[in-house]
């Protein structure tokens, strides 16, 4: 459901003028945010809460190239649904419309060799152990990171075959 089904709902149950139907729309959300700008937390009977968690700064690695940076400290706001919609939605999930989770999701993770492998894309990942200590470490995805540019016969044409892997336009 989106902001705009939110309001179309709106119009008609309570049978008001959809720019009526925005504004209060924008007033609820305004509220939320603000609140949670105060440091404040929401809570909605039968429904959930909202609050905020604050991370303290850390040392982070720019996943592409490798380089530390420095992750500043953060406040995101975080929902908790409540027991009331937990067992209201449960109870409706035999109903046709409802879709079951797509395959893969939460699967968890597969155990080899007593260890077990991060899932990716639905499919565990391929699991080796480099450092031959049962250790498992997850191989890189296929597809992912620069694809470098080969010349006929499948020779690297990148200037002496290292730092110039670029994605060869489509």
């Amino acid at each position: 459901m989106t902001k705009s089904d939110l309001i179309d709902v709106l119009c008609e149950t309570q049978k008001i003028p959809k720019g009526r139907a925005e504004l209060l729309v924008q007033v609820i959300f305004e509220s939320m945010e603000d609140a949670l700008k105060r440091g404040e937390r929401i809570e909605i009977r039968g429904f959930g809460s909202f609050e905020l968690r604050s991370y303290k700064p850390y040392e982070g690695r720019n996943p592409r190239t490798g380089v530390r940076v420095s992750v500043q400290p953060k406040r995101l706001p975080f929902f908790k649904v409540g027991k009331e919609l937990k067992e209201r939605v449960n109870a409706g999930a035999g109903r046709s419309g409802v879709r079951p989770a797509a395959p893969g999701w939460n699967d968890g993770a597969r155990v080899t060799n007593g260890k077990t492998a991060p899932v990716t894309n639905g499919k565990p990942a391929t699991v080796t152990t480099p450092n031959g200590d049962g250790t498992p470490t997850a191989a890189p995805a296929a597809g992912t990171g620069p694809v470098p540019e080969t010349a006929p016969g499948g020779q690297d044409a990148s200037p002496a075959g290292a730092g110039g892997a670029t994605r060869a336009s489509a």
